[in-house]
């Protein structure tokens, strides 16, 4: 199934668990609170947290006098992208790694660590912010605020339910045993689902990025080279706010230990093979 296809799928399976939570926790009217109250989040999110993200991670923003290098590369691929071009930013961070941001094309903004930038080979790092500016292009973070607001309003029903009891359309208690299976399992699986939405959505960009920069291998060797670094030099604010770590190009969060299913992003080596099967 294509990536495509499958963020379509699994959009709709999320947004068909709300409706069946709704329905169970709370009828219409806990339905629409939960959905508001999701939404109105989600819609500040959506709007603030490009700022906000780079304002926790310290970033700097560079131009083509203060940083040459990493400007005029963005510049070119965003020319081959067809892209506005993006505001640039810069990270004082020894972890190598890199990630897009902004709510559409027009107000996007692209980051790199200082770390990346003196690990990579310029042909490598080429590969990796032609795979943030793919993450732009496919409107990815427009994808990933639905998947949350459907994520935030099932686990606020569930919450509600927790809190002072599921009633179905009528205002009858539910059956308390269905509401604590209810309200424990229904967060559960919208965090599944939205995890493998962002894991749908990373293999499009890695697919998009190869377009991009017109080389797979490059972005083949870039992941292979962060993935190993990037687990032994900590990101600080990634520790305090791991919510972040999808956003980044390798999640500095995750380990051997999780299982895939709860991963923001798939597995580095499935990545890589896919990248180089588009080469051969």
């Amino acid at each position: 199934m294509g990536n495509w296809m499958k963020t379509t799928v699994l959009l709709a399976a999320i947004v068909a668990l709300f409706g069946a939570v709704g329905a169970i926790m709370g009828g219409k009217a806990g339905m629409l609170l939960a959905l508001l109250f999701g939404g109105g989040m989600s819609v500040f999110s959506y709007w603030f947290s490009d700022k906000l993200v780079l304002r926790l991670y310290h970033a700097q923003e560079v131009n083509a006098h203060n940083a040459p290098y990493l400007y005029h590369m963005v510049r070119e691929l965003a020319q081959r992208a067809r892209l506005p071009m993006p505001k640039v930013y810069l990270i004082n961070a020894a972890q190598p790694n890199a990630f897009a941001t902004g709510r559409d094309p027009d107000h996007a903004a692209v980051a790199a660590t200082t770390g990346i930038i003196d690990l990579l080979s310029e042909r490598e790092l080429r590969g990796v912010m032609a795979h943030e500016l793919a993450h732009v292009k496919h409107r990815d973070i427009l994808i990933s605020t639905i998947a949350a607001v459907l994520a935030g309003a099932i686990s606020a029903l569930a919450n509600f339910a927790m809190l002072f009891g599921g009633r179905d359309e009528d205002g009858r208690p539910i059956n308390p045993l269905a509401g604590i299976l209810v309200a424990l399992l229904a967060p559960l699986a919208a965090m599944l689902i939205q995890m493998a939405i962002s894991r749908a959505r990373e293999f499009e960009a890695d697919r998009g990025g190869a377009e991009i920069c017109g080389d797979p291998l490059a972005l083949a060797s870039a992941l292979q080279k962060i993935d190993y670094y990037a687990r032994g030099v900590p990101l600080p604010s990634a520790d305090a706010h791991p919510e972040t770590g999808q956003m980044m190009i390798i999640n500095p969060l995750s380990g051997g230990s999780i299982a895939s299913w709860f991963s923001t992003h798939p597995a580095t080596e499935e990545r890589i093979a896919r990248l180089r099967a588009m080469r051969r």
